[in-house]
């Protein structure tokens, strides 16, 4: 049984910066696919990265892009999500999404991932 928790989540003054962090357990990082989506209270689930286990292929939201990256540290066995320049719309719980199998055309897709943590709270405000 795959199971992946997040950390790292916290209050920061907009245009700070905020790195999440994502373990895995039963099963190597290193070996899945893995992606970070967000939720507001009240709003759908939304799609912020991915990255792909081969070729480090990436994907990322327009709202996100320039100012968020993803990676991993497959020596820590861990995934990262490096915030900068956030902004008070970028508040939002946080979740790391994993699974084995990921096609291109579905990085971005909520249903193409199987295992989910349980969200860390990033909340950006002066």
């Amino acid at each position: 049984q795959v199971q992946v928790a997040e950390s790292g989540g916290g209050l920061v003054r907009p245009g700070g910066s905020l790195r999440l962090s994502c373990a895995a357990s039963g099963r190597s990082l290193g070996r899945l696919h893995i992606a970070w989506f967000r939720q507001v209270p009240g709003k759908e689930r939304e799609f912020v990265a991915a990255l792909r286990l081969s070729g480090g292929h990436t994907r990322y939201a327009d709202s996100v892009k320039g100012r968020f990256t993803i990676a991993r540290d497959n020596a820590r066995n861990a995934a990262f999500l490096q915030m900068n320049n956030l902004k008070p719309e970028d508040t939002a719980v946080y979740y790391c999404a994993a699974d084995d199998g990921i096609i291109i055309s579905t990085m971005q897709l909520e249903s193409a991932y199987d295992y989910w943590g349980q969200g860390t709270q990033v909340t950006v405000s002066s």
